[in-house]
C-alpha cells in the first residue's frame, strides 16, 4: 500500500475513532472536567455562593494548614479506610469462595448479599440508624441477652466510628464478592486438579494459587475501596452527622458543612480539592508499586 493511501486510511479511522468516542468526552467534559476546573477556580476566592466573590489566592489553603477540624477529618477519614478496605476485601473474598461452590439456594445468597449495594446509602444508613439505636436498637439488645453491657453508639466516638465501618462493610462486602467471584470462575480448574494430584492442602491452595491469581482483582478493589472511602458522606451524615463533637466527621462531611451549612464555599472548594489531590497521589503511589512487583 503506498504511503499517500496508508496516511489517509489513518486519517480516517482516526476521525471514526474520534466521533465514536465525542459522546463520552462530550460527558466527561461537562460533568467532570468543568466542575473540577470550576471547583479549583472557586477555591482561590471568598464567597458564600451569593453576590461578589473577593479574590483570596491561596488563603484558603493557607487557613486549611491551620484548622485542626479539617486535621481531625483527615484523620477519621483516614481510619475508616484503613479499617472498613481491608474487612471489605476479606469478607468480599471469604463471601465469593463460599458461593463459588456447589451449594443449595447459591443464587439466592448471592442476591441476598449483593442486596445492600443496589440500596441507597441513605436508605442502609436509615436502617442502620435503627439497628444501633442505644435504647431501641436490635445491636443493643443482642448484646443484652449475651449479658453485655450495652454500648454508647451515637454518644461515643468510638463506638460511633465502628458503627460506620460496620455499614460501609455491610455495603461494600456484595460488591467486592461479585468482582472476586468472577475472577474466582477465570482460574482454569486444571491448577486446581495438578495441585490436588501434587498432595496439596485447602490452605496451601488457597495461599499458593487463589491468592496470587486474584492479585490484579485485590488491587482494583483496593483503589476502589480507598476512592470510596475518601469520598464517605451518606452514612456518615444520616448517622452521625459527624458527631458526637468531630469524632465521626470526614472529609467530605466537613467541606459539606462549611460550604452549604456556613455558606464558606471557596473554604469547602479547597477542602475537595485537597481531597482530590490526596485521592489522586494514593491512587498513583498504589498502582506504581504494583506495577514494580508485577515486573520481573
Amino acid at each position: 500500500m503506498r504511503p499517500a493511501r496508508l496516511r489517509s486510511r489513518r486519517s480516517r479511522e482516526a476521525i471514526a475513532g474520534l466521533l465514536f468516542a465525542a459522546p463520552a468526552i462530550a460527558v466527561f467534559a461537562v460533568f467532570m472536567f468543568w466542575p473540577l476546573v470550576k471547583v479549583v477556580w472557586i477555591s482561590l476566592q471568598k464567597t458564600s455562593g451569593f453576590g461578589i466573590a473577593r479574590w483570596v489566592g491561596l488563603r484558603n489553603y493557607q487557613d486549611i494548614l491551620a484548622d485542626p477540624i479539617f486535621w481531625r477529618a483527615l484523620l477519621n477519614t483516614t481510619l475508616y479506610t484503613a479499617l472498613s478496605v481491608p474487612l471489605c476485601l476479606v469478607a468480599g473474598l471469604a463471601a465469593a469462595l463460599l458461593l463459588n461452590k456447589r451449594m443449595p439456594a447459591r443464587g439466592l445468597l448471592r442476591a441476598i448479599y449483593y442486596m445492600p449495594a443496589v440500596i441507597s446509602g441513605v436508605s442502609s444508613a436509615l436502617i442502620a440508624v435503627w439497628m444501633f439505636n442505644e435504647d431501641l436498637g436490635i445491636v443493643n439488645r443482642l448484646l443484652d441477652l449475651l449479658g453485655l453491657d450495652p454500648v454508647h453508639w451515637q454518644s461515643e466516638g468510638l463506638p460511633a466510628m465502628l458503627s460506620l465501618v460496620a455499614v460501609g462493610l455491610w455495603i461494600g462486602l456484595g460488591f467486592n464478592m461479585v468482582v472476586y467471584l468472577a475472577a474466582l470462575q477465570g482460574i482454569p480448574r486444571q491448577v486446581y486438579e495438578a495441585a490436588r494430584c501434587d498432595g496439596a492442602s485447602r490452605w496451601q491452595t488457597l495461599r499458593s494459587i487463589t491468592i496470587p491469581s486474584l492479585a490484579p482483582t485485590t488491587f482494583f478493589l483496593v483503589v476502589i475501596g480507598i476512592i470510596n472511602s475518601f469520598q464517605v458522606f451518606d452514612i456518615v451524615y444520616v448517622m452521625t452527622g459527624g458527631g458526637p463533637g468531630n469524632s465521626t466527621t470526614m472529609l467530605v462531611t466537613y467541606a459539606y458543612t462549611t460550604g452549604f451549612e456556613q455558606r464558606q464555599q471557596g473554604y469547602a472548594s479547597a477542602i475537595g480539592v485537597l481531597l482530590y489531590l490526596i485521592v489522586l497521589v494514593m491512587t498513583i503511589v498504589q498502582w506504581r508499586v504494583n506495577r514494580r512487583r508485577d515486573t520481573p
